[in-house]
């Protein structure tokens, strides 16, 4: 359901004339409800900030944005009805998604209208593999990203040790058990055991059955695939199980969110990956992330998430194609993004041309201490950077996407 039309205008006299021209419309189809719906507001923000920005600058070919927002729910159907809407509402570019089935239909269906559907959550490695399509771009990074900088962690810090697998049975689930396992040797399914939970909408009944079977598996690491809020009951549980105590846990995918939905206890310890983290501008010295950081917080009254911080950087790379390529056709701005280099709130960032992901840095994180977090700004610094993977050693290498491709039987092309 399209929920409202957002124009967002500024006074400023120099912008007058341009703002006095008809909008150019573009679509967020993201979950303002249900289990995801932290991550789908935190994108929403994050894209209202950026259209504020462009216009007051100026806006897009001396036209303001206008921002349509529709709610998916996380759901693919719901998915594909909020593409067909803001199409009909006259949106030239859309944008959006937190789960991956979402992010596939929504991108299936934009390219029924010839419309580009850019994915700023949404981490199953098939999106921009095997299900890769000309009119989809993902500007996170994927679950092969995720698992490679994780494994760059785990293979120092905890070699030899046996893992238990808890995922959460979908593609992004299965994605990230796959990609894990092969970069850190633990295929054997024998000897390092998993368990797949229900999913959507997993019962407290399930994520308790499975946690047995961790604890009974005597694994020296959990690996907790699950995200949102089935993320923090899963952790919840196991911290009153004492799993914490025996296990070291690990969470492939954080967001802030997440973390404030567990609670800074459980978050203790816990190692996971980030595309980005709102001290990344700060530790690193990225001043235009420093400015988005104090920006979002004056405005929202709480720090960004990477969830905001990947719409945000969406709506301005959707603005610098525009300007680049002086048109808002699809296939202009398809051209316009394919190979384009950037840098905005963290390190350079590369679209690719051959599979549209979007290859960038991974940083590997690690739950601080309950009074550190409680005694940081907002109460809100959960992590600490533990490495950054460079962007140039985190992406799948051309050669092995061909083959991807191939055995898939798709073209080694994106069409």
């Amino acid at each position: 359901m399209l929920l409202r039309s957002i124009l967002v205008t500024t006074t400023l006299l120099t912008s007058v004339a341009s703002l006095a021209a008809e909008s150019i419309k573009i679509g967020i189809a993201s979950p303002t409800t249900g289990r995801y719906k932290e991550q789908g507001q935190s994108q929403v923000r994050g894209a209202l900030l950026a259209v504020e920005e462009i216009n007051a600058a100026g806006g897009v070919l001396g036209r303001p944005l206008e921002l349509l927002i529709a709610n998916t729910a996380s759901k693919a159907e719901r998915a594909a009805s909020a593409i067909d809407e803001l199409a009909g509402q006259g949106a030239v570019f859309t944008f959006g998604a937190t789960s991956s089935e979402a992010a596939l239909e929504a991108g299936h269906q934009a390219a029924k209208h010839n419309l580009l559907f850019t994915a700023v959550q949404g981490y199953a490695n098939n999106l921009t593999g095997e299900d890769g399509q000309r009119h989809f771009f993902r500007e996170t990074y994927n679950a092969r990203m995720a698992a490679r900088a994780l494994a760059t962690y785990l293979n120092d810090q905890l070699q030899g040790k046996k893992l238990f697998y808890m995922t959460a049975d979908y593609q992004w689930g299965w994605s990230v058990e796959e990609s894990l396992r092969q970069f850190t040797a633990t295929t054997d399914s024998q000897q390092h055991p998993a368990v797949r939970v229900h999913y959507p909408r997993p019962r407290r009944p399930d994520f308790e059955q499975a946690l047995q079977q961790a604890q009974a598996s005597g694994a020296d690491v959990l690996v907790l695939i699950q995200f949102g809020e089935d993320m923090a009951t899963a952790l919840e549980l196991a911290t009153r199980m004492g799993l914490k105590e025996r296990m070291t846990i690990i969470v492939p995918t954080l967001t802030l969110g997440m973390a404030v939905s567990a609670g800074a206890e459980p978050m203790e310890n816990v190692i996971g990956t980030v595309p980005w983290y709102w001290k990344v501008p700060q530790q690193y010295g990225y001043e235009k992330g420093q400015a988005f950081v104090r920006d979002y917080s004056e405005r929202y009254g709480s720090f960004p998430s990477s969830a905001a911080a990947s719409a945000y950087s969406t709506v301005h790379q959707f603005r610098d194609a525009a300007d680049r390529s002086r048109s808002l056709k699809t296939d202009a701005l398809i051209r316009a993004l394919e190979g384009h280099r950037y840098s905005l709130l963290k390190d350079d960032q590369n679209w690719r041309a051959l599979d549209h992901q979007n290859v960038q840095s991974v940083y590997v994180v690690k739950g601080r201490q309950r009074d550190e977090v409680i005694a940081s700004p907002q109460h809100a610094d959960y992590f600490d950077i533990l490495l950054q993977l460079p962007a140039e050693d985190s992406a799948i290498s051309a050669d092995d996407w061909q083959a991807l491709r191939k055995a898939a039987g798709k073209s080694g092309r994106l069409n």
